[in-house]
């Protein structure tokens, strides 16, 4: 083997030993939601409905709507707004118009945690202000793998 084919893989080798291991890719968690036609939020298993992510984490938001009394002109029965704990106003890509039937949304949870809530931004009935869920973001959790370097 030339001399300079085996320093390019001894550098190589080095260099894959030196680097920290990269972060395992996972498929985005997928969390579904019922936006039901009595104008309530409700999620399988859970009396009082609730999302508990980790600040940036990828999720799929899958919400099936279901018609209330009323609905938009662009035919949305039901919205999901998240809002920000601090002063209440719409979390910038969080603003969900809802058709009739299933649909998927690829998110990213908010990077500062804190107890959101969701709500309903489309008057879908008389019980319309009762429509929102709380949606809580913890803190990443950082092992020490993340911020060592292999030695």
């Amino acid at each position: 083997m030339p001399a300079f084919r085996r320093a390019r893989l001894i550098a190589a080798s080095l260099l894959w030993l030196l680097l920290p291991p990269a972060k395992a890719q996972q498929a985005p968690r997928l969390i579904e939601v019922l936006a039901d036609h009595d104008s309530r939020y409700k999620i399988q298993g859970q009396n009082k409905p609730s999302i508990t992510v980790t600040a940036g984490e990828k999720i799929r938001l899958r919400i099936t709507a279901i018609r209330a009394k009323e609905r938009n002109r662009d035919g949305s029965i039901h919205g999901f707004s998240l809002l920000r704990p601090k002063d209440h106003k719409p979390v910038p890509g969080w603003e969900l118009l809802l058709k009739p039937g299933t649909q998927e949304f690829a998110l990213t949870a908010p990077a500062e945690p804190g107890e959101y809530q969701v709500v309903c931004t489309v008057i879908c009935s008389e019980g319309h202000e009762q429509m929102n869920m709380k949606f809580v973001v913890e803190p990443e959790i950082k092992t020490s793998s993340d911020s060592e370097v292999r030695k």
